[in-house]
């Protein structure tokens, strides 16, 4: 093995890593303030991809124009398919929509879903997060497609092209492995930064610590909740929408192995804690990536819960300790 091929082993984990840290954040941040786990948080990583690939393809598929008789589509198409400014406005919109879309619809999963448990004992909530999860699989498979769908237009063309950003070591580094691994650390930096100095931070982290406490002070306890089941899924759509994209491909139950690594994750750096969260989920993605170019692809899901084994046996509180809310 040549010290090429780890580094390609390395960039590759790193960018998997980023996929997890994402959807891990939207497990440890409800967890934080609920003590809850929220097993539908896959589903929402596997919808933000749909929406993403639905809003690619009105966007930028002069097909769907054609085929739903939309003319109007195509100055919009032609201005997001010209390069330059406009591919930069058809990410953002993507991306964008995909968030606000799945974000308002982890919402409306916890108003009607969870809500109406939140003093049942715990086995209750969980019970229900996993008939939503089954419930959104199933919806998809039945009203959209069974097949895995490409992220491409109906030409074959694909919406974000693989290209070189740098080289390292002799090994090429995509823009979209740049995109992940940037995207991923800073919409930790921003969230860490809103839940840490911002007022309705102060609110979410008096909520996890002393709910009934933080209500009798002010604090919409809804409406904090309500807020945290917006931005963890927003944040599983934008990896759905990454996954898509590296891959090029999405499938009704896509979500699945990919929300079980990210509770990993979460639980590996310590659940509750948002660093925590980043941390374990670039930790496992490098793991698995060594484990299956210097091992065998077959056993890299078997090394990786190994080694969140280890950590549970040896700091059964994450590496870097679960959140402990502060006095505010």
């Amino acid at each position: 093995m040549t010290f090429s091929y780890v580094v390609e082993q390395t960039i590759n984990g790193v960018t998997l890593g980023g996929l997890y840290a994402l959807v891990a954040l939207g497990y440890t941040l409800v967890y934080g303030i609920l003590l809850m786990i929220n097993f539908a948080h896959s589903e929402l990583f596997m919808m933000g991809g749909y929406v993403g690939l639905g809003v690619l393809k009105v966007l930028a598929d002069p097909a769907v124009a054609d085929k739903a008789g939309m003319g109007f589509l195509k100055p919009i198409q032609a201005f997001f398919m010209s390069g330059g400014v406009g591919f930069v406005a058809l990410m953002v919109a993507t991306f964008l929509v995909s968030a606000v879309v799945v974000g308002f619809l982890g919402v409306i999963i916890e108003r009607f879903a969870y809500r109406p448990l939140r003093h049942a004992p715990r086995l209750a909530p969980l019970i229900s997060a996993i008939g939503v999860s089954i419930f959104l699989q199933n919806a998809v498979l039945l009203w959209i497609s069974s097949k895995q769908l490409p992220y491409s237009r109906a030409d074959g063309v694909q919406f974000v092209t693989a290209t070189t950003a740098f080289s390292v070591a002799g090994v090429d580094v995509s823009t979209m492995q740049v995109f992940i691994i940037v995207t991923s650390l800073v919409l930790l930096a921003l969230l860490d930064t809103f839940v840490s100095k911002t007022r309705t931070g102060r609110a979410m982290r008096a909520t996890s610590q002393d709910a009934e406490a933080a209500g009798l002070m002010g604090v919409d306890i809804n409406r904090v909740i309500a807020l945290a089941f917006f931005i963890g899924p927003a944040l599983g759509a934008v990896a759905g929408v990454f996954n898509g994209m590296y891959y090029g491909s999405v499938k009704f139950n896509m979500g699945f192995i990919p929300g079980i690594k990210s509770f990993t994750a979460a639980v590996i750096g310590g659940i509750g804690n948002l660093r925590g969260a980043m941390l374990g989920g670039f930790m496992l993605g490098i793991i698995e990536s060594l484990a299956a170019g210097f091992i065998s692809n077959a056993y890299r899901d078997v090394i990786a819960f190994i080694v969140l084994i280890l950590v549970l046996v040896f700091r059964p509180g994450g590496l870097l300790g679960e959140a402990v809310a502060e006095k505010v």
